[in-house]
């Protein structure tokens, strides 16, 4: 039961906190903006962001369970970003990838990845090596799903 406690209340932060920094806008007195302009401007800059050569290759699930507890386990659903020009073989590299990300999991324990701080500290641990083993030709791993029981 102390499990199943655990595992929602870490889906529920996760899902709002993506809710949270989603809807959340600071805007400047005096700068109000019409929608349409706005929607406007913000176009290019989610293109230039997202360059035309650029795939999301799926990793396939990661299960494993933790360093601490060892009865707690972890399922992991990401993707890749990266540019398809640079990697000719992704399957090749998402099987390396997924092998990284799974002894990296193994050594975590269940106190280092709890609370939002965690979730961005785990983000930023697996993009490092994601980074490293594709000598930056991965441009970011996707968490799609995140899931401790």
């Amino acid at each position: 039961m102390k499990q199943l406690i655990i595992a929602i209340l870490i889906v529920t932060t996760l899902a709002g906190a993506s809710g949270g920094f989603y809807g959340l806008r600071v805007v400047a007195p005096g700068s109000e903006r019409s929608e349409k302009e706005t929607r406007a401007e913000d176009k290019p800059a989610a293109a230039a962001s997202l360059q035309p050569n650029s795939v999301l290759f799926d990793l396939p699930p990661i299960v494993t369970n933790l360093s601490m507890p060892q009865d707690t386990w972890i399922r992991l659903e990401a993707s890749l970003l990266l540019d398809e020009k640079a990697v000719p073989h992704p399957e090749a590299l998402g099987a390396e990838i997924a092998g990284d990300i799974l002894a990296f999991l193994r050594t975590t324990t269940l106190t280092q990845i709890q609370g939002i701080a965690g979730l961005q500290n785990l983000r930023q641990d697996l993009n490092e090596r994601v980074a490293i083993r594709s000598n930056g030709s991965v441009k970011e791993l996707v968490i799609r799903t995140l899931v401790l029981q």
